[in-house]
């Protein structure tokens, strides 16, 4: 079973940076492909972007010129810098964990392992 815990999450001013941690457990992680997604109050949770384990990565049109997603193998951690913040990325934010291959849709829906959240709140 696959464990994710994320951390580095909170309150930052509109045009600030915040990074996010994503630490997995379990025997398979090292193998899946993680990434982040998002989800503002009354909005349908968002993928932001992902990487497999030996670096590709995808980002959402919406911030791929703000987010960068890198990953550490051997610490079997995800990271997601967020540049740029603005009040609309407002939200808690998801870490997610599938095996290779496997479809990762837009909403979620499917994506085999989630870790509990971190809120991101932007605001001056």
């Amino acid at each position: 079973q696959v464990q994710l815990v994320e951390s580095g999450g909170g309150l930052v001013q509109p045009g600030g940076s915040l990074r996010l941690s994503c630490e997995g457990s379990g025997r398979i992680i090292s193998m899946m492909v993680m990434g982040w997604y998002r989800q503002a109050p009354g909005k349908q949770r968002e993928l932001l972007a992902k990487i497999t384990n030996t670096g590709h990565k995808y980002y959402a049109d919406s911030v791929k010129d703000r987010f960068t997603i890198t990953r550490v193998n051997a610490k079997n951690t995800v990271y997601l810098q967020m540049n740029s913040l603005q009040p609309d990325d407002t939200a808690a934010y998801y870490c997610a964990a599938d095996l290779p291959g496997s479809k990762w849709a837009v909403d979620g829906a499917g994506v085999r392992s989630w870790g509990q959240g971190t809120q991101v709140t932007v605001s001056s």
